[in-house]
């Protein structure tokens, strides 16, 4: 298990853009699973939407790509390196997520070549699927956190 401060050692995202509180399963280079509590106290809540707090959708197939970060980043020879965000394909949103929700966000790597790799993703609240995709990774140079 990570803390969001043993999080932070790994990938370089921090407030308000630390979309991952926790990680509860880690096999490096290949699955992580993360939680993220979600409060209204978020900044996006103030305009998405107003009258019906929803979770934007773009946020939390980020908080599925950070967690496939550390699982990625997790691994000795990629320490100290960036995981960029290479593509998304297959994204399909099942279920709203409101604050009050804990997410558990589930990224398995599943393949890999040279500094490119691919990854299933499924974002869920309680037993509900409320996300799913297919995320790209590029791995690039050393980080300066």
């Amino acid at each position: 298990m990570l803390s969001s401060n043993e999080i932070q050692k790994i990938i370089p995202h921090r407030y308000p853009f630390l979309l991952v509180d926790r990680i509860i399963e880690l096999e490096p280079g290949k699955k992580a699973v993360g939680i993220k509590c979600v409060s209204a106290n978020e900044m996006h809540f103030m305009g998405h939407f107003p009258r019906e707090h929803v979770m934007p959708g773009v946020l939390i197939i980020e908080a599925l790509a950070q967690v496939g970060a550390v699982a990625l980043l997790s691994v000795p020879e990629n320490q100290g390196k960036i995981a960029y965000f290479g593509g998304i394909k297959e994204a399909k949103f099942k279920h709203k997520v409101v604050p009050g929700d804990v997410l558990r966000l589930e990224t398995e790597l599943t393949r890999a070549k040279g500094s490119i790799g691919m990854g299933t993703a499924v974002a869920y609240v309680g037993d509900k699927v409320a996300c799913t995709a297919e995320l790209m990774f590029v791995l690039g140079g050393k980080d300066a956190h």
